[in-house]
């Protein structure tokens, strides 16, 4: 095959170097979830097999020693694997065969003994989940620290609170940082608890287990229940959890895993999405420490590491949904369903692994302008503590009279360019009230900072 002006392309094609993937190049997630990383945990999963059946006297030791010294990623060729996996639909049948002429020829029918594709490539996959997931949840915790951090030293920064895109009431950007760090944490959390119960799999052919008992039997092995006592010993050699029965069509840790990341990347999303509304030119209140430059317009400081989390975030539950998706398997091992997961996974643990170091990022030089805040605040001219006036003026005159007082006030203070309290003082009946003090903004962001402290107190 070549290009149209004559080049030849390798069967491959390209290699991927992440040209339009700026979100996750160069992050721990992409090195850890590359072609290398998942045939490295492949060649662990079939050495820690022949080691269990070892242990439990299925398999010679010195089988065991031979597999684990030759399952060395880099003698095998990832890119043939890749092509001739096609044939049989996944790359395990060649690297089986690879590996099996690879070792010595007494020990090579002790290679993928009992098990079946599907067992490696699954217990590959949680691998490969549980070693992409340390960096990510280590940025998560940068990323919870210096929220922290943010929330702390500005407890008291008052700034317009916001909803439907309009002014509210007046909140704290402690409180909002407060926030963001709540959902890190709760990201954080949920992540910890998947990766702690990623599960191996071992089920042979059908989830039966009958190829270990069979090979027991014939060699006069007499463990009751070797199967299932392999199960357990070869999660424990990879560091898994152990299965309660082989899951090849309960798919259960893969939705767990792509709800956790889903989850993950919209926590992410939420603060990405306030920094980018926060840091538009016509606000200002926030500003990342470094941003990115235009190709036409050199005055621009783009927040770049916002908008690459936004992006993972708007990727990421379509992901998630293909694997929920791949929960409804038919029969004892599916066709297609299995297949879809593989290249989802790995696009989603990339997409939330660059997210979770863009966002460590991000919150670390995030800048905060509180002299902007403060100018918002006075935006309406009061009108954004009129949720208070209506409370302390119905106490007054009743709830409809002061509805209706504040309600003409508002219209006024908005046609005439007068403040709210001026337009307030005519009343006679609200003459006694220090109404510059009530339609003061910065006194009435209620328990902000209280909650603030409570929610730092988290852990």
């Amino acid at each position: 095959m070549t290009y149209d002006d004559g080049r030849a392309v390798s069967p491959l094609g390209d290699r991927d170097a992440d040209l339009l993937a700026p979100g996750r190049a160069g992050s721990p997630a992409e090195a850890a979830t590359g072609d290398t990383a998942f045939l490295r945990a492949m060649l662990d999963a079939e050495a820690a097999l022949t080691r269990a059946q070892a242990s439990l006297g299925l398999a010679p030791a010195e089988a065991a020693r031979a597999v684990t010294e030759t399952a060395v990623a880099d003698r095998f060729d990832v890119s043939d694997l890749a092509l001739r996996g096609r044939s049989g639909g996944n790359p395990v049948i060649p690297l089986v065969a690879d590996l099996t002429a690879a070792v010595a020829e007494a020990h090579a029918p002790y290679v993928h003994r009992g098990a079946t594709s599907q067992d490696i490539l699954d217990t590959a996959a949680m691998l490969v989940a549980s070693r992409t997931l340390g960096p990510v949840l280590a940025d998560l915790d940068r990323t919870a620290h210096a929220l922290a951090r943010l929330a702390a030293e500005h407890r008291d920064t008052p700034m317009p609170g916001r909803t439907l895109t309009q002014h509210a009431v007046p909140t704290t950007f402690g409180l909002k940082a407060a926030g963001w760090r709540s959902l890190v944490l709760d990201a954080r959390d949920r992540l910890t608890a998947v990766r702690g119960s990623l599960p191996a799999q071992l089920g042979g052919a059908a989830g039966t287990l009958a190829a270990f008992h069979a090979y027991a039997e014939a060699d006069g092995v007499a463990h009751p229940e070797p199967g299932v006592r392999l199960v357990g010993t070869y999660a424990r050699e990879l560091g898994l959890s152990e299965p309660s029965l082989p899951w090849h069509t309960l798919r259960t840790p893969l939705a767990d895993l792509a709800g956790a990341l889903a989850f993950t990347s919209g926590a992410l999303g939420k603060v990405a999405a306030d920094v980018l509304v926060l840091s538009r030119t016509e606000i200002g209140e926030l500003s990342e420490g470094s941003g990115g430059g235009s190709s036409a317009m050199p005055h621009k400081a783009n927040p770049v590491r916002a908008t690459l989390i936004a992006a993972a975030a708007r990727r990421a539950p379509a992901l998630a949904a293909v694997l929920y998706g791949c929960v409804a398997a038919e029969d004892e091992r599916p066709a297609g369903a299995w297949h879809a997961e593989w290249e989802t996974l790995r696009d989603l643990l990339r997409l939330v692994g660059g997210a979770a170091r863009d966002a460590a990022e991000l919150v670390a030089g995030l800048q905060v302008h509180p002299a902007r805040m403060r100018k918002h605040l006075d935006l309406t001219e009061g009108l954004i503590v009129s949720e208070r006036l209506t409370a302390v003026v119905a106490a007054r005159l009743g709830r409809a009279r002061a509805k209706e007082l504040l309600t003409d006030a508002a219209r006024a203070s908005r046609t005439e360019g007068a403040t709210l309290a001026e337009v307030l003082t005519v009343e006679p009946a609200l003459k006694d009230l220090d109404l510059d003090s009530l339609t003061d903004p910065t006194h009435y962001t209620g328990a902000a900072g209280t909650l603030t402290d409570r929610a730092l107190t988290r852990l």
